[in-house]
């Protein structure tokens, strides 16, 4: 009884601080809209990022409050029954009992082989599809004109409605397909899917707001040096460590993108004016989804979570967060008016169809070989599509774009033949 009571208290305060950080957040938020100066200046999208994280606090704090109380007071011990209030906060902040694994047969390093390079087919092609079309849709939902109910052209520039519009169809279909299966919807304490959440959510609405700084072709060329930012994320988080053949593949492959993307003339230049805020912008992405990837590997290696069920629990907190931002934003409704548009609502559901189906192969692909192998993969696929743009538009390449592209593709062989040759030693040595 005492202990419900504690935890009773706990909520209470836990919706007290929520409702103090909202009022203070929309506070902020009126202050900033009837500042004309700061909406007009170009480091506006830095005063848009903190009110976007103010919004995150109102959930990630009194959260915080909740878990450090729970862990001090050692509630799940003490707790006498089990009832609808423990299993929540387990759910939240308990850590599930691990089957022991089983011992696995030996396999052949052939047959190993030949399944990881079906698998890796498998998830190189779908990504190629989702995110071709996210990407494209992406640059046109940004970029164009929509027309409301009364005929007047608005250009929509919400890049946190759209991320809020894209996780929660995710987490939709995630969660419906595992109810469907009756597989378990929580494998690890969902506080620790709030890390890449946070992450995830920020690097999103990076991606989309630099695309008002910098061009497309830009944008990629900064996704293409990826390899080397996940490479280092991974041995700060889980003390990964990486042979020599690896570090020298990831440069190569990063000299390689930068040669290609450069070569690639005419229209598909890259562009040579890039603002401050752009650079600024590029560079926060990378950062947050290098921390990403790597944060779900880890993830998936001590949790054995299943993709579905990170699509999931990161989605549930990127709802919940960006939801929370978005509640005391004006320009919320603005957008959920535009939703009228039928072409524009059609855009939005296709793109975050896109995107569920692609961040689900993101999660296999993490899974079964890590973030730097999905890393060169999404790599791989920006070349690809590139190079496929130049063939039908008639784009020229020049020679050091194609050498570029000699060089992206030997270094995949290279890195294929070190890690087969490894394997084949370890498998000898064992």
């Amino acid at each position: 009884m005492r202990s419900k009571l504690i935890i009773g208290l706990v909520l209470i305060s836990c919706i007290l601080v929520t409702w103090l950080f909202s009022y203070i957040y929309l506070g902020l938020l009126n202050a900033y809209e009837q500042s004309g100066r700061l909406m007009e200046i170009e480091y506006s999208w830095f005063f848009r990022l903190l009110l976007n994280i103010g919004g995150y606090l109102t959930v990630l704090l009194p959260g915080f409050i909740l878990y450090k109380y729970v862990e001090k007071s050692n509630y799940f011990d003490n707790a006498s029954s089990k009832s609808v209030l423990y299993r929540t906060l387990y759910a939240c902040f308990g850590e599930p009992d691990r089957l022991p694994e089983t011992v696995k047969p030996t396999k052949l390093v052939d047959e190993t082989s030949a399944k990881e390079g079906y698998e890796l087919i498998f998830c190189f092609t779908g990504l190629m599809g989702a995110y071709l079309v996210w990407g494209l849709l992406q640059e046109k939902i940004m970029t164009q004109n929509y027309s409301m109910p009364d005929g007047t052209l608005i250009k929509f520039n919400d890049s946190q409605f759209l991320v809020f519009i894209n996780r929660l169809l995710a987490f939709v279909i995630a969660l419906t397909r595992l109810l469907y299966t009756k597989q378990a919807v929580v494998s690890a304490p969902l506080y620790k899917f709030s890390y890449c959440s946070v992450t995830n959510i920020i690097s999103a609405w990076c991606q989309y707001e630099a695309l008002k700084y910098v061009s497309f072709p830009t944008q990629v060329l900064s996704k293409s040096c990826k390899v080397i930012p996940v490479m280092l994320m991974g041995k700060l988080i889980s003390r990964n460590k990486y042979e020599v053949y690896e570090y020298v593949t990831a440069v190569m492959i990063s000299v390689g993108m930068m040669l290609f993307m450069f070569g690639s003339n005419e229209d598909n230049a890259v562009s040579r004016v890039t603002t401050a805020s752009g650079a600024a912008l590029l560079a926060l992405y990378m950062a947050c989804d290098s921390f990403t990837s790597s944060w779900q590997g880890a993830l998936f290696a001590t949790h054995g979570c299943s993709p579905l069920q990170m699509l999931c629990a990161v989605n549930l907190f990127s709802c919940a967060l960006t939801a929370a931002a978005l509640a005391h934003q004006p320009a919320s409704a603005h957008s959920l008016a535009l939703l009228q548009d039928p072409t524009f609502a059609f855009d939005c559901l296709l793109l975050s169809a896109s995107s569920a189906f692609g961040q689900l192969l993101i999660y296999r692909t993490i899974s079964s070989f890590g973030a730097v192998v999905f890393t060169i993969i999404m790599t791989l696929r920006q070349a690809l599509s590139i190079l496929l743009s130049c063939l039908v538009y008639g784009h020229v390449v020049t020679a050091s774009g194609g050498v570029g592209v000699v060089t992206v593709f030997l270094a995949l062989l290279l890195r294929v033949y070190c890690r087969q040759r490894l394997r084949r030693r370890r498998a000898v040595h064992a």
